[in-house]
């Protein structure tokens, strides 16, 4: 019989999209943050490094922001339950897309976009004391052929800003979308499967090494 999934968990993510997707699966999780200080350094380097792949590139972030929520968990001394962290990034022909730096990016970002078949790359990290386990979705979206003004209006909109690859599939960009193989909810911030396999696992793990 299949593991219950563990629900209580610490999501180590800002992101609305991903904890919306865990309550579809139904899973109880305390929400986890870290610095949001205009002045203080950031928790994880999320800089691409020379020549990283893009499937090195997520799950190395996504570990780190795991691991840095961990630490945030034992630095304010809260009760101790596995960290889940992801990181969606888009990449088109080995160039790693993440969040636009601007409305000039997220229009650069668009128009190289267009008219392609590009990936979508999400990887989900859970972690409970030095244990670690990761699963990577990687799903193919084609864009339609845009038009530069069209380009420009949704970027008006702002629904680009703060998304990889300058888009939200689940808002206006899906009229942009022809055609998907993969993981709808991988694409949007979360692959449901992918993240229930990883708690279940978690969660068998964890009854081996704390039996009651």
């Amino acid at each position: 019989m299949a593991q219950p999934l563990d629900r209580s968990i610490y999501l180590a993510s800002r992101s609305p999209r991903r904890r919306e997707l865990l309550g579809h699966i139904g899973v109880k999780f305390h929400l986890l943050l870290f610095r949001n200080r205009a002045d203080a350094a950031p928790d994880v380097d999320e800089e691409p490094q020379p020549g990283e792949a893009p499937r090195d590139y997520v799950l190395r972030v996504a570990r780190a922001k795991a691991g840095a929520g961990w630490r945030r968990m034992l630095e304010r001394n809260l009760p101790r339950h596995p960290v889940l962290a992801a990181d969606t990034s888009v990449a088109l022909e080995g160039r790693i897309f993440g969040k636009p730096l601007d409305r000039a990016d997220a229009i650069a970002m668009l128009t190289a976009l267009s008219g392609k078949r590009h990936e979508v790359l999400t990887a989900v990290v859970v972690q409970y004391e030095d244990e670690v386990e990761t699963a990577l979705s990687v799903s193919d979206v084609q864009f339609r052929d845009l038009a530069p003004e069209e380009i420009q209006e949704y970027v008006a909109t702002g629904e680009c800003d703060d998304k990889a690859g300058a888009y939200a599939i689940q808002g206006r960009a899906a009229l942009f979308v022809s055609e998907i193989r993969g993981s709808q909810s991988g694409i949007v911030g979360l692959p449901l499967y992918e993240t229930a396999q990883l708690l279940q696992r978690m969660g068998t793990w964890r009854e081996r090494r704390n039996p009651r």
